[in-house]
């Protein structure tokens, strides 16, 4: 695999070495031992496929608050989406910060989104599939969110969003002082 680390600490862009031959090509999408050399520490407990029927369906933003703080590996298996991870952690330099990966099933490029980060993305193909493998199982009453369009981070995303949920709708502004409380225990 090929490792791009990112402007928020702990992310980080995950290309594919494939190995071609007349039939296609394999390629390692996955390896505990490969991320260790890289300083990364990812433990597999949950896989989840998202799927949406239209392009600008959004998704997000997303975290798990203590004890179930989890880093989310996010592929894009069908169509493409534009996946964005937002840093709220008081401990990063780069609080407040958000960025952005194209993915799509054709690039078979990954994010690694790191504990405490928020994650969510749009469609931007009908039809298209996310993968998500996690570090932590979900749990429902640990499940939090902020707004997509939270004017703390400024997120532009590509398209008007054409699908969302309810709770994604009705997510609050983002409240440092209450992230650091359900993340980490202090304000």
């Amino acid at each position: 695999m090929i490792y791009k680390q990112l402007a928020i600490p702990g992310a980080y862009m995950l290309d594919v070495e494939r190995k071609t031959d007349d039939r296609g090509f394999f390629a390692r999408c996955l390896c505990n031992e490969d991320f260790a050399e890289h300083g990364i520490s990812f433990s597999l407990s949950q896989a989840s496929i998202a799927f949406s029927h239209r392009a600008g369906t959004l998704r997000g933003l997303h975290y798990q608050a203590k004890p179930y703080e989890e880093d989310k590996l996010v592929r894009c298996t069908r169509g493409a989406a534009y996946v964005v991870i937002a840093d709220p952690r008081s401990s990063s330099s780069a609080r407040g910060c958000w960025l952005s990966v194209e993915l799509t099933a054709s690039n078979h490029r990954s994010v690694l989104v790191p504990k405490g980060c928020v994650q969510g993305y749009q469609t931007l193909e009908d039809g298209s599939e996310i993968f998500y493998q996690m570090s932590a199982p979900y749990a429902p009453h640990t499940a939090r969110g902020i707004r997509h369009d939270d004017p703390y981070f400024g997120i532009d995303w590509p398209l008007p969003p054409t699908a969302m949920s309810e709770r994604d709708l009705t997510w609050p502004d983002f409240d440092p002082r209450e992230y650091d409380l359900l993340l980490h225990g202090n304000r």
